[in-house]
């Protein structure tokens, strides 16, 4: 296609636009609307995957050793266990530090080392974690069978219910995600569909001249773009402030509660509603044409 053809598509994609002033608007209304909810859900779903996955990466495997354990014992096992598959990091937790630890939760007026008149009767302790939270039962079932462990530790039952929820909501939103951007689509395509059918006589007449279908589809396709693209950066634009505002009364409220705080994945997030714009705005403009081209 030459500049000078593409100059006057470009043109009459505008002049279009400006001709059918409340149609454009509407439409632009109707992409934004719906990419801001699509938007809106995938903020979601990618938030309760990093919660799920935040969840998932606590869970921790604690391997209490006999009381009577020497500590170099304690030592060697701890090597052991790092050399297994799978284990990222190890750490021996003295029973000194261990009883501080409990002393310190049961608060400054209490003062377990006196009432236990100096003895420490709790024993040494491994925490371990895994490359991937999936196999931590897999690596407890090893720990447990080694010499010198009393007993392994890793919230049994609970952790299994987790990583199949985590695992659920993870498929749960991607198809709920695929069938709100079809949901979207459809919704864009029919929004256009009838701008174009408002327009379906002077379609008629650039056919009876001689105008080739590709002709007769650029306009459209350039002016769904245009739509698209001002529709989606209205909604990142909403989304962007509302998330934020969200992000810091969550932060205040509910500070427990792990959200998406990284400004470059949230931009690629929008970026990623950004470009659907452009993209639903033309694949709206084909597909509504496509009936008006057959006279």
């Amino acid at each position: 296609m030459r500049v000078r053809t593409f100059g006057y598509f470009f043109r009459e994609s505008l002049k279009s636009i400006a001709r059918n002033g409340w149609m454009s608007v509407a439409s632009i209304a109707t992409v934004s609307v719906s990419l801001i909810i699509l938007g809106a859900f995938v903020l979601v779903v990618a938030n309760t995957n990093y919660i799920a996955h935040t969840m998932e990466s606590d869970v921790e495997i604690a391997a209490f050793l006999y009381v009577d354990t020497p500590r170099e014992d304690a030592r060697d096992l701890a090597d052991e266990i790092a050399s297994m598959e799978g284990v990222a990091d190890v750490r021996l937790v003295p029973k000194e530090e261990g009883l501080k630890q409990l002393n310190e939760q049961f608060g400054e007026g209490h003062d377990l080392v006196s009432a236990l008149d100096g003895q420490n009767p709790l024993p040494d302790y491994l925490v371990v974690r895994a490359e991937v939270p999936e196999d931590v039962p897999v690596i407890a079932g090893k720990i447990e069978g080694l010499a010198d462990i009393e007993t392994v530790n890793y919230g049994q039952g609970v952790v299994e219910k987790l990583f199949s929820l985590a695992h659920w909501i993870r498929v749960g939103g991607i198809v709920t995600i695929a069938l709100l951007a079809a949901g979207t689509l459809f919704l864009i395509a029919i929004t256009v569909r009838v701008t174009i059918f408002a327009r379906k006589r002077e379609i008629k007449i650039m056919k009876y001249v001689g105008a080739t279908n590709w002709f007769i589809r650029w306009p459209f396709f350039i002016e769904g773009m245009l739509l698209g693209f001002t529709g989606a950066l209205v909604a990142c634009i909403a989304l962007y402030f509302s998330y934020m505002v969200l992000v810091d009364k969550v932060s205040i409220t509910l500070s427990f509660l792990p959200l998406i705080s990284d400004i470059a994945l949230l931009k690629r997030i929008l970026l990623v509603v950004l470009a659907c714009g452009p993209v639903v705005g033309a694949m709206g403009s084909i597909l509504s044409l496509r009936r008006f081209l057959h006279v």
